[in-house]
Formats: structure tokens, C-alpha cells, sequence
């Protein structure tokens, strides 16, 4: 089994399939994956160069091969996968091996679509098409899976989860990082590694996008948090166009060069993606062989992530916001009775905006069905913050529901000590990921002593241990006594905490402000309790961030004890502070509240808010005044890197409640909101792939721009057709897939020679300013924002 050289040898994967699909003369548009039934051979025997080059493991030709995106009426989706699998056993069996074992590996790459809330695929949907075509791949005879080239964690959970809970085999997983270490909706290094290590995949890397050096530093970074054997498969450099062919401007020789370097930092498993040839293999492969691959190292980091960042706890203390949370607090519940969403995603907002690390979900009511609406908020308070999420509820089944359609690794609130709890707490965990906060109470209560308290918590961990629920994904709460009940509850309290952090080496957690119920003045004692539990060794604090007292504590610890370097983050929060200022009323007031909402991606809130607005301005003054500088703001922070791809759509939403209430008024006056020039979008013949066409359409349209959708696998013919028809001036033309190019080539062509005047601007993951050149486009959007300011300055002259 693979699984017994993992990590103790170095393993080699085949190049880039759709490299050499063309070379055989795969046509422009033409599904790579139909080659398995109608040129058979020609597969087998790529299949057989990638392994008489020394690949260890071949791809079997899958990568599209899913319900979602294969709709080919020849054959089943069934016969493409048993026949692909089939072509690399056949491949092995005829090629040279020296007696060599050849691993088949089924190719599982994206659906082309965005999940829901920024997409409109349900997890749950794309969950079922990887688990169907998973089921046939391990019938055919996978030796494993390989899901790769993946740009959003929340698809790649679906498609591991599918792996794991539907077949037996080892689980492979690269995703592709921009140059700055980034997925497409925003993902970190740390962020994808919590993520699958918490989902227990057998090996995790790099793919795609990137030439062998640009990969280095990302593997550093991969290497610093993660403990899993590392897989790199870098494409051969960047695509150029030489005598209307397709090559790549790293050779086999510099290929190999590199890759001695990436194995050398510590990669396990090496291969090529796009433009890597048999030769790029064999050369790599001889440089490499006789490489000693580093020993894995385990990473102990305790990391919760988001969709776009991780909480690692260790120095210092992190805020854990707990305001939302129904207890003590009747504008919660009433929120919560009456479906206020809003209300709920403003607090998670709030406590973000004043320093909270990870947000407390609790939404549990007797009189609301806890599974429900704790599904509901954790999947809309991603859509609007990044913080990762303390999922808080002592209902199993909420639990659960939870942390399945959670787009990340979370906090989990709680288990105790109690057999019953750990029954049922840990297996989730086991399966789900996530770091656990175990409570130091059992079936007896919770023990008077410090002693008693540490006592419970080494046998949390130990039956953690039975899951393989490492210590790192264990952190443990001592409990608070108040001390108007129990005079001797915090002193307890803190020795605990400090014994549980030295003897057992776990992180902790309190819920701080248990410790002054009953008394007066609750945030005096509160401030100070919690100055000294991080003294103690608190790694996070369960506070309000809104709370004055506590931030300063927090704040003014951190600098004293040296973990505030040059006392930045003081310095920031009190330098030249003066007492708020009254909030402002009247317009004023309204054009910061509607900012606010739409660069939130508060819906309800921006509609309400225009409502207000239009009792006393014109719609077009509000559209010109508030609703594109807005948009603006947020624009030039996906820029920047400040705001990420589902911050930017959430946002378009909210400004698309927003300007559906300024059309409603302005219809029923007989005006009209002006429309700008259309523009037509289109992904390219033979691509089925549009999540950038998709995200560029809102963009454009929320600036007020009529786009023409033609949709994905559209050809040339029908683009130039519209573009004529309607006399539009810009076409946007999307391609991710590198066998498609040449139909977005071809399509810039055909326009360029029946309609002269109209522009192109095109986009992609395979693309770059050079390619873009060499195709003929004149305008190459690097992201979606690029394309809007493109469209601006040609149609508007901006």
C-alpha cells in the first residue's frame, strides 16, 4: 500500500496530461476526459511515458470527470472513470517498470463552481458529485485519491469529506496558491493546513499556477505548520505561444534543478502540472532519486481557521467574542425568535472591529430548532467575517450540522470529563476536525481543588488520545467559580490554569466574566481576574470585546510581558484617544451606516438603510454619493489584499439591496437608473469552468453595467454573433483550463477580424500578461476589480 512509502521515501507523480492531450491533437473545446473512450490509446500510452520516466504515481485521466461538469451523451460518467482508471493499469502493464509498483491515482480537480453563499452550488450538491465519482474510481481499482488544483477550501472540504466517508483509499490533496500565498477566496498556508489536517488527508501540497521557484517560499511556509508528507507539482514556468502552439518557458533541465532544491527543504511526493512533459519527469526524477527525503517532523501548533485565516494560540492570550450568545441577554433572543439575522451578524461584526480572534456561536432557545438556525448562522456569519468560529451548543445533532457545513476548522464548545459527553463529543472531532475545549467537570460536578480539575483534564486527553485527537487539538477550561458563592473560586482558578498549561502542556480557555456573578461592579473584578489568568498562562479568553475594562487589560498585559513588539498594537488602540463623539444623525449618519452595510455585506441592513435615505435624497445622488464609493473602498482592498473574494461578493449583494430599492423608486417616478454600455462575458468553447466569468458579471453589474452573459463552452461563432447583433464595444473571456486557451485564442481572433473596434480583455488562472499579449487580448485582468476599472476607463473614459 502507498501508505507504507509515504513519508519514508521519495514518490513521484506524472506531468501534465492535458500538455500532451493537445500535442496528440485534442481539439479546442473538446473534453479531455472523452479521450478515454474515443482515443484509448492515445491515453495509454502518455500514460506509459510519465512511467517509463519513473513516475511512481499516474493521474488517471478524471479531472473533469464529474455529474456537474460532464454531460457527454456518448457514454455514462461511470464508463469514463472504469475506462480511465483501467488505461493506467494498462499503461503499467505494458510499459518498462523494472519492477517497479505503479500507483493508480484518481484525478478528482473542481467543479467549476462557487459554492453557496458566494456561489450558487449547495454543499451538499457538490458533496454528491465527488462522492459518485469517487464510488466508481475505488470500484475500478484507484490505488488512491488525488484531489488537486483546488482555489476554495469550502469545495475542498466537500470533496475530502466525499473521499473519506465513501471509500477506503488514502486521500492526496494540492491546492493552488497565488504568489502571495493565497487560494482564490482567500485562504492562507495555515488556514488550508488546519483544515486538512483536521480532516485527517493523507498528504497535502502545492499545484498548478505557479513555476517550481515561485513555489519555494510557499513551501516553506507549508512546512512550518504543517505535519504531513508534502506534495509539490509546479507547471513547467509560464505559458508562452511560439508558431501558434502552447509551450512553457521552463526547460526539463531547469525543472530539475529547482526540484532538487524543493526536495532537499522537505518535500515528499514531487510531479509536474501544466507543460510538464515525460522529459520534464525523467529529469527531474534523475536529479532526484537518490535524494534522502527530511524525516516528518510533527508541527505542534493549536490552529483554528476560517475560509481565510488561522488562530494559532501559543504566545500570549486571544479574544474569544462572546456576544453571541442568548444568555443574560434579551435582544439576542428576541433576534433570535424572530429570524433577525441581521442583528446577529452585526454583533459578530462588532466584536471583530474591536479586536475579538475568534467569535462564540451559541444560538440555542427552547422554542427554536437549535440544528436549524446554528446551520444558518455559522454558514451567513462566514459570509461576512473571516474570524474563525467557536461552534457552542451541548446539542449533538447541532453540533454536528455545524461542523460539517463549517468552511474551516473550529473552535468546539465543549466536552467534558463525563463518559456520556466524550461519547459522543469525540467522534465528531475524529471526523470533522477542530480543536475541542474540554471542560474540567464530571460526572461528580466539578471538583473543588486545583488538583481535581487537572485530574479530569489529563482524562480528557487520554480518551482524546483513543480518536487520535492529538493534545494540540485539546484545550482545556479550569472552570470559573464566582467568587460571591465560592470565596476561594478564583485562586483555584488560577492555579489550575497554570498547572494544566505547565504538567499537561495543553492550551486553556476561561469564560472570564463567570468569575464576579452576583456582584457589583462586574467589570472592575472582571479586568482584573483576567489580567491575572494570562499571567497564569491563559491562552484565550471567552470577554466581550466591546468591554473597555477588559480590552485595556488585554492591551496593557500584552505590551508589559514584551508580546506587543515596541508596543504596536497599545500604541495603535490608545495613542491620541479621546472620548467618542455623539453619534451622528441625519444624512450623515446614514451615509456611514449604509458604508458600513455594504462593506459588511449587511443585505437587510442596506436596504433598510437606503429606505431611510431615499425619504430625503435623490436615488441617483444616493448610487453616486454612497453606493460606488462603497464599492470603491472595498474594490481597492481586494486590491491590496485587506478584503478577499467572498468579503467582495457579500458585499456586492449588499449593494445590489441597496440599488434594487433606489430602481424600485426610480420606476415608479417613470425614471430610470442609466445604464451603461453592455458588455458581453463568456468562458471559452470547451471550458465549463466559470467562477471568474461569474464574479466579474456582479462586479459589473453593481457599476451599473448591462453584461451579457453567454454562459461557459461558448464558441467563437456565437460571441462575435452577439458582439455584432448588439454592437458591444468590450468582451470579457474567461479559460481556466490550459487545453481551452486555444479557443480563447482563436475567439480574439475571429473578433479582431469581424468586429475590429470591440476590445477584449481576458482572464484566468492559466493566464498572464505575456500570454495575454500573444493571444491578441487587449486587456489581461489579473483579478475581477482590474476588469471593472478596465471597463470603466474604455466605455467611460475614466
Amino acid at each position: 500500500m502507498i501508505l507504507d512509502r509515504l513519508g519514508k521515501e521519495l514518490l513521484f507523480f506524472d506531468g501534465g496530461m492535458g500538455t500532451l492531450l493537445q500535442a496528440e491533437g485534442l481539439k479546442p473545446g473538446e473534453l479531455p476526459e472523452t479521450w478515454n473512450m474515443t482515443h484509448p490509446e492515445n491515453v495509454i500510452e502518455i500514460h506509459r511515458k510519465y512511467i517509463e520516466a519513473g513516475s511512481d504515481i499516474v493521474l488517471a485521466n478524471t479531472f473533469g470527470a464529474n455529474a456537474l461538469k460532464f454531460h457527454d451523451e456518448s457514454c455514462s460518467l461511470k464508463e469514463i472513470v472504469t475506462a480511465a482508471v483501467g488505461h493506467v493499469k494498462e499503461a503499467a502493464r505494458r510499459a518498462e517498470t523494472n519492477g517497479r509498483r505503479i500507483y493508480t491515482a484518481l484525478d478528482i480537480g473542481p467543479t467549476g463552481k462557487l459554492l453557496k453563499p458566494m456561489g450558487d452550488l449547495d454543499f451538499e450538491e457538490a458533496y454528491q458529485a465527488f462522492r459518485e465519482v469517487v464510488k466508481y474510481g475505488e470500484e475500478a481499482g484507484a490505488d488512491l485519491i488525488h484531489i488537486e488544483t483546488m482555489s476554495d477550501t469550502y469545495e475542498l472540504k466537500a470533496a475530502v469529506l466525499a473521499a473519506k466517508e465513501n471509500t477506503d483509499l488514502p486521500v492526496f490533496v494540492t491546492t493552488i496558491f497565488d504568489e502571495r500565498g493565497k487560494l482564490l477566496t482567500g485562504a492562507d498556508v495555515p488556514a488550508v493546513t488546519a483544515l486538512l489536517e483536521g480532516l485527517r488527508v493523507d498528504a497535502m501540497g502545492i499545484n498548478c499556477g505557479l513555476g517550481p521557484r515561485q513555489m519555494l517560499p510557499i513551501l516553506e511556509e507549508i512546512l512550518k505548520y504543517s505535519s504531513l508528507p508534502i506534495i509539490v507539482k509546479p507547471n513547467a514556468g509560464l505559458p508562452k505561444q511560439v508558431d501558434g502552439e502552447t509551450v512553457y518557458d521552463v526547460s526539463p533541465e531547469e525543472f530539475a534543478f529547482v526540484m532538487q532544491e524543493i526536495v532537499r527543504k522537505g518535500a515528499a511526493v514531487i510531479g509536474g502540472c501544466c507543460g510538464t512533459t515525460p522529459e520534464h519527469i525523467h529529469a527531474m526524477i534523475k536529479l532526484c532519486r537518490g535524494i534522502k527525503i527530511k524525516p516528518l517532523e510533527p508541527k505542534e501548533w493549536t490552529m483554528v481557521s476560517s475560509y481565510g485565516q488561522a488562530v494559532c494560540l501559543g504566545e500570549g492570550s486571544k479574544i474569544i467574542g462572546e456576544r453571541i450568545n442568548p444568555t443574560g441577554k434579551k435582544k439576542f433572543k428576541q433576534a433570535l425568535k424572530e429570524h433577525d439575522l441581521d442583528y446577529i451578524l452585526r454583533e459578530g461584526i462588532t466584536q471583530q472591529d474591536k479586536g475579538a480572534h475568534i467569535l462564540d456561536v451559541n444560538v440555542g432557545l427552547p422554542d427554536i430548532d437549535e440544528t436549524a438556525m446554528m446551520r444558518e448562522v455559522v454558514t451567513e456569519l462566514q459570509s461576512v467575517t473571516n474570524l474563525p468560529l467557536q461552534i457552542d451548543t451541548v446539542d449533538v445533532n447541532a453540533m454536528e450540522a455545524a461542523l460539517r457545513i463549517y468552511n474551516g476548522k473550529a473552535m468546539v464548545n465543549s466536552v467534558s470529563g463525563k463518559q456520556e459527553s466524550m461519547d459522543a463529543v469525540f467522534p465528531l472531532l475524529q471526523k470533522y476536525g477542530g480543536v475541542v475545549i474540554g471542560l474540567t467537570l464530571d460526572e461528580k460536578g466539578i471538583p473543588e481543588t486545583a488538583d481535581g480539575r487537572v485530574k479530569i483534564a489529563e482524562q480528557i486527553i487520554a480518551e482524546a488520545a483513543k480518536y487520535g485527537i492529538q493534545k494540540k487539538d485539546i484545550v482545556i477550561d479550569v472552570l470559573c467559580m464566582t467568587i460571591s458563592s465560592e470565596p476561594d473560586g478564583a485562586r483555584v482558578t488560577l492555579e489550575a490554569l497554570k498547572r494544566v498549561r505547565e504538567e499537561l502542556g495543553v492550551h486553556t480557555v476561561l469564560g472570564v466574566s463567570n468569575i464576579s456573578f452576583g456582584l457589583p461592579s462586574r467589570p472592575v473584578i472582571n479586568a482584573a481576574f483576567y489580567t491575572m489568568a494570562m499571567q497564569n498562562g491563559l491562552s484565550a479568553g471567552i470577554i466581550n470585546p466591546s468591554s473597555e475594562e477588559m480590552m485595556k487589560s488585554y492591551y496593557a498585559f500584552h505590551a508589559l510581558m514584551n508580546l506587543d513588539q515596541n508596543c504596536e498594537h497599545y500604541i495603535a488602540q490608545y495613542a491620541g484617544a479621546a472620548p467618542a463623539a455623539p453619534s451622528a444623525t441625519g444624512a450623515a449618519g446614514s451615509q456611514m451606516q449604509l458604508d458600513t452595510a455594504i462593506e459588511k455585506g449587511l443585505k437587510e441592513d442596506a436596504h433598510r438603510i437606503t429606505m431611510e435615505l431615499a425619504k430625503t435624497k435623490a436615488p441617483l445622488d444616493i448610487i453616486n454619493e454612497y453606493l460606488i464609493p462603497a464599492l470603491d473602498h472595498v474594490g481597492k482592498g481586494f486590491e491590496t489584499g485587506t478584503v478577499f473574494l467572498p468579503q467582495l461578493l457579500m458585499s456586492a449583494e449588499a449593494a445590489k439591496a441597496a440599488f434594487s430599492v433606489l430602481k424600485d423608486i426610480l420606476a415608479a417616478s417613470g425614471s430610470e437608473v442609466e445604464k451603461k454600455e453592455k458588455v458581453v462575458l463568456a468562458t471559452v468553447k470547451g471550458d465549463i469552468h466559470d467562477i471568474g466569468k461569474n464574479i466579474v458579471k456582479v462586479l459589473l453589474e453593481n457599476y451599473s453595467f448591462e453584461v451579457v452573459d453567454l454562459g461557459k463552452d461558448v464558441p467563437p461563432e456565437l460571441i462575435v454573433e452577439t458582439v455584432l447583433k448588439e454592437n458591444i464595444r468590450l468582451v470579457g473571456l474567461s479559460a481556466l483550463m490550459t487545453t481551452t486557451v486555444v479557443s480563447m485564442e482563436e475567439t480574439i481572433r475571429q473578433l479582431k477580424k469581424q468586429a475590429p473596434d470591440c476590445k477584449v480583455m481576458v482572464g484566468g488562472a492559466v493566464l498572464n500578461q505575456e500570454y495575454a499579449d500573444m493571444i491578441g487580448a487587449d486587456f489581461y485582468g489579473k483579478d475581477a476589480m482590474q476588469s471593472v476599472y478596465y471597463a470603466q476607463k474604455l466605455l467611460q473614459g475614466k
